[in-house]
């Protein structure tokens, strides 16, 4: 995909804005071996591909503010017997004519091209821990300018690390990554309607997470991170990925996927039952759920503090676990002993963007911070009553229920990016009534 030169040439301006006078020389993340001479798929490095939209690996930028600055590249070099083998690279002239360098060079030169560079420089801003070779190479180079420090008296003497000045960019979303955004929720939207369409009793977890990531992939998509498919016992462990589960008559099957585009990435879980139908005792803790998920999305506007969501979330669920028998005592007292957690262990969002867990402090100076437009978040309470909880009523007992959509906050309030997935538990259950096989089993 070829990048809008306007957008990441936006991007670096704001971002210089915030660093001020030092240059900032970033490189993206290297190729991982998975096994034998077989790599992981390669996915750029957050910060860096924020930048400069590159999306290929073994590359680096310097950015060198000043009137006039200048954007670098380093990147491979065309090189046809290994392009026979690994595909077509983009190269040093595409670097400058599709990505806006300034100029050009082969990432093999930058430790001869960079220095003299930054001579003039009192710091330098990095972020180190994403290329191991890369932070070997700055910290050995760092140490041996001392010597030239003294003898020439360069003013280069700092390592800054840009990665919180980046985070808190990338968390007010622009207009660009709140489109991607919406492409990735509404990839992700299809792609759940089509898994609790085929989902039935006798399916393996595998076969729904093969159904949404074969939808993700027909529409240009990948998973933004681990499917997870927790049918029955398996929806009250919060990340199961395992996903080898036969799934039984009466399960209720979790499921929490997201689909990245361009790097940006949805975050979605729904909860539905593999035969079509609630029982009573799984309406009532996702009814209770679906009350805090639509609580905590009206506590999204702008000015409001992050924990607000959270905090409206609780209130109700705690309520409900008291109602239900899970909990006893009184509503203050559940919350001021945290025995709720019990049930409801994780809080009820992370900013979102283009990683799962985005990057950006949720407090400032010990507070938590407040919401502003553009900042995208999820909404995700769940309640997950284990198998083996004796203290817990038996009808209860291996029921696990979360509701995840994906909100930015508006001038205004707030979008649900991901709304056109049914939440309600008679939705869900149309839904699962249309045409795509019977809920019987195979």
């Amino acid at each position: 995909m070829i990048p809008d030169v306007d957008v990441y040439q936006a991007r670096r301006a704001a971002y210089l804005a915030r660093s001020g006078d030092g240059p900032t020389l970033l490189v993206t993340r290297p190729t991982a071996r998975r096994n034998g001479d077989v790599d992981y798929e390669y996915r750029p490095d957050s910060d860096f591909f924020y930048l400069t939209g590159f999306p290929e690996s073994d590359a680096a930028m310097l950015l060198i503010p000043g009137e006039p600055g200048a954007f670098l590249l380093f990147v491979q070099p065309r090189e046809p017997e290994r392009e026979l083998w690994d595909g077509p690279r983009i190269g040093l002239d595409r670097a400058r004519t599709e990505y806006g360098a300034d100029a050009s060079h082969s990432i093999d030169d930058l430790f001869v091209i960079a220095p003299p560079l930054l001579q003039n420089a009192e710091r330098l801003y990095t972020t180190l821990g994403t290329n191991p070779a890369f932070d070997r190479r700055v910290l050995e180079w760092m140490s041996a300018q001392s010597e030239e420090r003294r003898k020439h008296r360069l003013r280069l003497s700092s390592l800054v690390d840009a990665a919180a000045l980046l985070a808190e960019e990338r968390l007010r979303k622009d207009g660009a990554g709140i489109a991607r955004l919406r492409t990735a929720a509404s990839i992700t939207v299809d792609a759940h309607q089509s898994a609790m369409r085929a989902a039935r009793p006798g399916l393996h977890e595998y076969e729904v997470a093969a159904t949404l990531e074969y939808h993700f992939a027909r529409l240009g998509a990948r998973p933004g991170y681990p499917t997870i498919v927790g049918s029955g016992p398996n929806a009250t462990t919060l990340h199961h990925i395992e996903n080898r589960r036969r799934i039984e008559d009466g399960d209720l099957v979790l499921v929490d996927a997201g689909a990245e585009w361009d790097c940006f990435t949805a975050d979605v879980t729904r909860t539905f039952p593999a035969n079509g139908s609630f029982s009573r005792p799984q309406r009532e803790i996702y009814e209770l759920v679906l009350d805090a998920h639509s609580a905590a999305i009206e506590a999204v506007v702008p000015g409001a503090l992050f924990d607000a969501p959270d905090e409206a979330a609780r209130r109700l669920l705690v309520a409900g676990m008291i109602r239900l028998g899970l909990l006893s005592g009184a509503p203050e007292e559940a919350l001021a002993t945290r025995s709720y957690r019990r049930y409801f262990m994780h809080k009820t969002s992370h900013w979102l963007g283009l990683d799962v867990h985005d990057v950006g402090a949720y407090r400032i100076d010990g507070l938590w911070r407040r919401l502003e437009p553009g900042m995208v978040l999820t909404i995700e309470p769940g309640l997950y009553v284990r198998g083996d909880d004796e203290s817990a009523p038996e009808c209860y007992r291996g029921i696990g229920v979360r509701i995840e959509d994906d909100i930015c906050v508006t001038s205004e309030g707030c979008e649900n990016l991901t709304r056109e997935l049914p939440t309600s538990s008679s939705e869900i259950e149309r839904l699962m009534r249309s045409p795509e096989g019977s809920r019987k089993g195979p």
